[in-house]
């Protein structure tokens, strides 16, 4: 356990940041699910409305640092090439 009070800090922002980031990497994880099931079940017009809420909480993540700006790219050109092989 830390003695000095700058590190005392640094635990309780390190909690609170870890924290904001496990909730949003979980929406994020969760839009993407949403997506997939809407492609495996071949519902087009739901796959694409649920690829603009992902791609949405995928942009948001990323502004805030959580996933680095060509993880987020990879993810949401997978999510779109698979929307588009199902409504073509």
């Amino acid at each position: 356990m830390a003695n000095i009070k700058s590190a005392k800090k640094r635990i309780l922002v390190t909690q609170t940041k870890t924290q904001r980031n496990k909730s949003i990497k979980s929406r994020v994880k969760t839009s993407i699910k949403k997506v997939e099931a809407a492609v495996a079940a071949k519902n087009a017009e739901e796959a694409a409305s649920a690829l603009q809420l992902a791609i949405s909480e995928i942009s948001k993540a990323t502004s805030k640092g959580i996933y680095h700006k060509n993880n987020a790219a990879r993810k949401v050109s997978r999510l779109t090439k698979a929307v588009n092989a199902i409504s073509a």
